[in-house]
């Protein structure tokens, strides 16, 4: 796979001095929202996500190129049948309270997420495990009753310390706001609508990080968040595309920013809560689908940084189906959809009706995020046009998970999926995962769809893999439990100082523990 990372402006590390790498400085970079929860196990929003990367380890992660290497995990075997899995784990690793880590805290992390106790949204790679065992301290292996093909990056999942939490209720552990991890930076302190500070672990098994500090600021506007960037108050920000395009393009930004662009494993979508009566009329979601211009958001929203989604995979991937059903801007169909699921304008007054009752929906997204907000805005104008009437509410992104998306309490809601390289999408959209927390909230239910995710799951070739998840979004495109609208650039700028960066298949964070500074240009002294 190929992904294009463009840097522009780079500043050339200087010879002698500047160009050594260093320890020491502060990095600050904005979140939209407060974190939800630093017990991976608990957490499913991007804001905590983010920070628990810093804070924990996998048994293995992603390379720079998209390819798995070990983390925890010195080496691991799998047998020839593939139902068995052997990790072996470094000996020179310890959690942040000085505790060694052993096979026992992998085996206490596995029984945490099997747990029905426990509210995860993320048990089900793990609910395939026959057997989990720790022979001895540094070995841990896994055997599973069927081959599972995603098994080998599950376990990239964040290991949890047994010491700290067995024996205990886990939704109430401090450590939910005071995490300790065997990770490349250790939690300090968190002051809540404001900050959270970790600091560079000096113990940290690959290697003391070069920048010392790390801050996240919560800024939940990205207007605000830019006017940091630019006076120096952030290091890091995702830009929008009218920021990178229009308003980073000076000297005085160039000076002190490098900015970066590559199509981000990730996909806006509007979603329909299928529960409502409205939107269990597949002739609905279809004429909804048609009202909407595409290709106008890309240029209105994106400025044209990004691509149209046709399904749950970015369109640079081995597994994108390029041949599904597509739904071009064409509003006389829409309308003439509409008006065979029965809705009429009998009053005309603008809006169709139906047995006395009107065609208008919410739509529902989250603070702080402008795309989705704009999105919202053309959308309402389009379905308007066909005479739907749509109104939009935006709510901070705490309320909008527990109040909202969680209990299932929206009409229809515009959201982004966030993936990687392992195209299993058994937790977002098999017919089992509904129940609150999880992440098929738009209760979307097929017999064909569980059965092909139940099948690629099994599957290890390549080539019978791609034909399952092509059917599978050949159904999708043809149901329509979204419309699936656009893969997005990323788009960040980083701080000129920062130096290390590398560009690559997976980003540009694949290697932040090596970004530095040089010692005569470090800003932050503490």
């Amino acid at each position: 796979m190929t992904v294009a990372c463009e840097q522009q402006e780079a500043v050339i590390p200087a010879e002698g001095e500047a160009a050594k790498p260093a320890h020491g400085d502060t990095f600050i970079e904005a979140s939209i929202g407060e974190p939800n929860n630093l017990l991976p196990v608990l957490a499913s929003d991007s804001a905590s996500s983010d920070i628990n990367g810093k804070v924990y380890n996998g048994l293995i992660r992603y390379d720079k190129n998209l390819q798995l290497e070990g983390e925890l995990a010195e080496s691991w075997e799998i047998s020839e049948d593939k139902l068995s899995f052997t990790f072996h784990l470094r000996k020179d690793v310890t959690w942040h309270d000085g505790a060694p880590f052993t096979s026992a805290d992998v085996l206490f992390t596995y029984q945490l997420y099997i747990n029905p106790d426990v509210p995860t949204s993320y048990a089900e790679d793990f609910l395939q495990v026959a057997k989990a065992e720790a022979p001895d301290p540094y070995t841990f292996r896994v055997t599973y009753e069927k081959p599972y093909a995603p098994a080998l990056e599950s376990w990239g999942t964040s290991i949890h310390p047994k010491h700290l939490l067995e024996g205990k209720e886990i939704t109430k552990s401090p450590l939910s706001r005071s995490p300790i991890g065997t990770g490349p930076y250790k939690f300090v302190k968190w002051d809540a609508g404001e900050k959270l500070v970790l600091l560079a672990n000096p113990d940290y098994f690959e290697g003391q990080p070069y920048l010392h500090r790390i801050v996240y600021r919560v800024i939940p506007d990205s207007s605000t968040q830019f006017l940091e960037l630019q006076s120096g108050g952030l290091d890091y920000m995702g830009l929008t595309p009218i920021q990178y395009s229009t308003q980073t393009d000076t000297p005085a930004f160039k000076r002190k920013f490098n900015k970066y662009r590559y199509l981000s494993f990730s996909y806006t979508y509007l979603g329909y809560n299928l529960t409502k009566p409205l939107f269990q009329d597949k002739r609905v979601r279809h004429a909804i689908s048609y009202a909407i211009n595409k290709q106008e958001l890309i240029d209105g929203v994106l400025l044209g940084l990004g691509q149209a989604a046709t399904g749950p995979y970015k369109p640079d991937t081995w597994v994108y189906n390029a041949k599904v059903k597509r739904y071009e801007y064409n509003p006389e169909l829409s309308r003439s959809l509409f008006a065979e699921a029965g809705w009429v304008d009998s009053n005309n007054d603008g809006v169709l009706d139906k047995d006395g009752k009107k065609l208008a929906f919410t739509i529902v997204t989250n603070q702080g995020n402008d795309l989705r907000s704009k999105t919202a805005e053309i959308i309402q104008r389009r379905l308007k046009e066909v005479g739907v009437s749509v109104e939009i509410r935006v709510v901070e992104w705490a309320t909008f998970l527990k109040e909202f998306i969680f209990p299932g309490n929206f009409d229809a809601t515009i959201l982004g999926w966030s993936g990687g390289p392992e195209p299993d999408q058994y937790n977002i959209w098999h017919s089992s995962k509904t129940a609150p927390r999880e992440l098929n909230f738009v209760k979307f239910s097929n017999p064909e769809v569980d059965e092909l995710l139940e099948t690629g799951r099994r599957t290890f070739d390549q080539e019978e893999r791609k034909l399952i998840y092509d059917r599978f979004q050949e159904i999708l495109a043809e149901e329509q439990p979204y419309t699936f609208l656009y893969v997005g650039e990323a788009l960040p700028a980083v701080a000129n100082r920062i130096r290390g960066i590398e560009p690559s298949p997976a980003g540009i964070s694949h290697n932040f523990n090596y970004w530095w500074v040089a010692k005569s240009e470090q800003k932050y002294t503490r």
